[in-house]
């Protein structure tokens, strides 16, 4: 917990990191659940998945469980996926229909979140409907992308997103162009933070990705880190070798996307920009208890790229996961030991996790 508010935040101002304690503890994740995660703009999913009215999925924001649909109008909603009569879940998966029912009562929501019927309610004298519609969640697009916001009051989606449209654009990405290619879904043994702080730098590519060290240039001179609001940024120059087809780089990367880019979206969506033909895919990491997540990847390509040519790149990025997940996974273990109770960032290499855990320390010392 937080015992000394201004001694941490001076600590971490110096290039402390974050406690030890904190990556395990469950009362700091509780915190997080309230002071971040109900309170920020998380990717939910895929614009084609309610592409027509009557059209839902499923999502979890936090560990929030949310439904996002289209209604008769047309109109994008998204709801706490939670029944206002005794807590079930009500909606599973994704489909197409014209209500959502609670298996556990059958109180039934319209597609617009208003409760349409709840057996025996006739019953109940001034039973009123109104008043007990599924929670109402912020819900915007970029692109095919959707994100949600359970908090009704904070700023939209654009204001988050800040810089990160103009980045992606700088890069040669049409969003307008980009269509769903795959989903792959994975869990690892550490908490949501380490996994975002281990994204945040590429100071361990040398070491840990030789397959990555040969497609970008990690060299600190050439890859480039700036934070901006809630967006943290990383951009990456492809190698001339790769570009030659060397055959030593796990693929090629020459095409019209002549930069990487590896952007954070705070607090747990990153959205990456491979090298190569039109491309990008999104990643949202997820608490699943105290040092543990999980999380998905959905891909997105031009449609006229080959799926030879995509397989390639999805299977480079899914390397370097697997790597990561090494990685943050023994990370993950080293703090439960408690025996190294803070570390060190070197700030030349490592700011943008400064940037990060500053983030989470003013989230959870504000509440």
């Amino acid at each position: 917990m937080i015992d000394d508010v201004q001694e941490l935040r001076d600590a971490l101002a110096g290039g402390a990191t974050l406690p030890a304690s904190w990556y395990s503890d469950a009362a700091i994740l509780r915190r997080e659940q309230d002071a971040i995660f109900r309170r920020t703009w998380q990717y939910a999913g895929r614009l084609d998945q309610v592409a027509e009215p009557g059209d839902w999925f499923t999502t979890v924001a936090g560990t929030i469980p949310v439904v996002v649909t289209r209604d008769r109008s047309g109109t994008v909603n998204a709801f706490v996926n939670v029944c206002r009569h005794r807590g079930h879940i009500v909606a599973t998966g994704a489909g197409h229909r014209e209500t959502l029912q609670c298996p556990y009562h059958a109180w039934t929501y319209g597609l617009d979140g208003a409760l349409r019927t709840a057996p025996r309610s006739e019953r109940e004298p001034d039973f009123d409907f109104d008043a007990f519609s599924l929670l109402p969640v912020q819900v915007d697009t970029w692109g095919p992308l959707v994100f949600v916001n359970p908090d009704l009051d904070v700023p939209g989606l654009a204001e988050a997103l800040g810089p990160l449209p103009g980045h992606v654009e700088a890069s040669g990405v049409d969003m307008s162009r980009l269509t769903f290619r795959e989903r792959r879904e994975w869990e690892i043994s550490a908490d949501w933070k380490v996994a975002v702080e281990n994204y945040l730098e590429c100071y361990h590519c040398p070491v840990a990705h030789p397959g990555f060290s040969k497609v970008i240039d990690v060299d600190p001179d050439a890859y480039l880190l700036s934070s901006d609001g809630l967006v943290a940024s990383q951009f990456g120059t492809p190698r001339p070798a790769a570009l030659a087809g060397d055959g030593k780089a796990p693929y090629n990367p020459s095409g019209e996307i002549t930069q990487a880019q590896y952007h954070l979206l705070w607090p747990n969506t990153t959205i990456n920009v491979e090298a190569g033909p039109g491309n990008l895919s999104v990643d949202a990491t997820r608490p699943n208890g105290p040092g543990r997540s999980v999380g998905a990847t959905d891909y997105f390509f031009y449609e006229e790229v080959s799926d030879e040519r995509a397989r390639e790149m999805m299977d480079f990025a899914n390397q370097v996961g697997l790597e990561d997940s090494g990685l943050v996974e023994a990370v993950q273990r080293g703090l439960d030991t408690g025996m190294v109770p803070q570390g060190r960032l070197l700030l030349s290499s490592e700011h943008l996790i400064q940037h990060f855990q500053r983030l989470v320390f003013e989230a959870l010392a504000e509440r």
